[in-house]
């Protein structure tokens, strides 16, 4: 995908004067409340008039005040997933799933039912009314209506934030599995750093109406590591644990992870977060800990964010990022290549899914 954005649009006191361009395929839209991210994507997609600028998908322009261009939303092929699912109630689920695709010329038809039904794990819900379905499942179905209709874009407007902690990060694989399986260029606004690196490939940051970065999902989320309580997560996917005098033990790296109560969720995949503030550091190995994880590891790098200290860390082929403020940091004399120590405790992982 290649899209190019200028576009100004004055909504009261607030302007929006954005611009970017982006070849990839899974892009982000980061910022806080107010920053402009749906009045920007909403513009992409024609629901809201720009006063003047410029969009153009893939050689396509949608927009051009010069030219005096302005294609209808139906014309720009961009599909939109809203924070809420939006279903036609009084429809099954098979219905509102071919609503889009019944209107998408036959040309233009790119993915069978069959096979997203099978990606969205839908085949169990096709009969039963929209008004019947659980939070997630609404999301899943209206994700598939908008990709049925085989979009150039889709775009998902903060499609996560009406759910729970727990069921968001149980509907992310099936986003992930939409743009990998099908190659639909994705647009996601959020203002989660996790999401972002979850689901994102490039970033475009907005602060006030303007983009004040574009940067990759890891970058955000070290600039972010000393403006949250939480710091940096890393995120490990791990599967596969095994029973350890009440403890799961997960093979990570030729090693193996102990985590604590909650941890086990069979033999699929699953998600930990860890905070990089949770990861004690040493320079020499201690001799008795009553933490469950010593990794022996590699400083790679290091930088500082807010008077934070973050250590980039090379567990043989793994990568963790630590925490430290600038004081330990300087006593610990930590440089590239030095040998470190990571401790961290069994709780001290979370289980995203």
């Amino acid at each position: 995908m290649k899209l190019q954005v200028s576009l100004h649009k004055q909504l009261g006191d607030f302007t929006l004067d954005a611009g970017f361009v982006t070849h990839a395929d899974r892009v982000g839209v980061f910022g806080r409340s107010g920053s402009g991210k749906s009045t920007l994507v909403h513009m992409i997609a024609g629901l809201i008039p720009p006063d003047r600028g410029r969009i153009e998908l893939d050689g396509e322009l949608l927009y051009c005040s010069e030219q005096r261009i302005c294609l209808p939303p139906e014309r720009r092929r961009i599909a939109v997933v809203f924070q809420h699912a939006h279903l036609f109630p009084h429809m099954s689920v098979r219905r509102n799933l071919l609503y889009g695709y019944k209107r998408t010329p036959a040309a233009l038809r790119k993915i069978d039912p069959k096979d997203l039904i099978e990606v969205l794990d839908l085949g169990g819900l096709l009969d039963r009314r929209a008004e019947a379905l659980s939070g997630g499942e609404r999301q899943r179905v209206a994700l598939g209506r908008a990709v049925l209709a085989s979009p150039k874009l889709l775009i998902m407007d903060e499609p996560l934030s009406a759910l729970d902690e727990a069921l968001k990060y149980q509907i992310i694989p099936y986003l992930t599995a939409i743009s990998e399986r099908f190659a639909v260029p994705t647009l996601l606004i959020s203002h989660s750093t996790n999401e972002m690196r979850l689901m994102a490939d490039e970033v475009i940051v907005l602060h006030k109406g303007g983009v004040s970065a574009q940067t990759s999902p890891d970058e955000l989320a070290r600039q972010r590591m000393g403006w949250t309580r939480a710091g940096y997560i890393n995120l490990l996917k791990l599967s596969d644990p095994s029973d350890d005098d009440g403890l799961f033990a997960y093979p990570w790296n030729g090693t193996r992870l102990l985590i604590g109560a909650g941890g086990a969720v069979g033999a699929g995949d699953a998600l930990f977060e860890l905070s990089s503030k949770d990861i004690m550091l040493f320079r020499g190995r201690p001799e008795a800990i009553s933490a469950r994880n010593l990794l022996r590891c590699e400083a790679v790098s290091t930088f500082e964010m807010d008077g934070r200290v973050g250590i980039e860390l090379a567990c043989g082929s793994e990568r963790l990022i630590a925490q430290v403020v600038k004081r330990a940091a300087e006593e610990l004399d930590i440089q590239p290549g030095s040998e470190i120590y990571a401790v961290i405790k069994a709780s001290a992982f979370r289980r995203l899914y």
